[in-house]
């Protein structure tokens, strides 16, 4: 039987109602990423990936 992945909230989302919030969940090497009011949809990425990421979104290297 697998067990149920532990999601995480982010400490930066908004919201009271407990649906807008950006989750995520580690398994097997992979990251998983969701929205919390699209709980069956999620995006998986590596912690490497993840961290480059949030690194350049920081820096402002990323434009919308």
């Amino acid at each position: 039987m697998l067990s149920p992945l532990a999601w995480q909230k982010s400490t930066y989302s908004a919201g009271t109602t407990g649906n807008e919030c950006v989750e995520l969940a580690r398994t097997d090497g992979v990251v998983l990423l969701r929205e919390s009011d699209e709980p069956d949809m999620a995006i998986t990425t590596t912690r490497h990936r993840l961290v480059a990421f949030i690194h350049a979104l920081k820096e402002g290297r990323l434009h919308r």
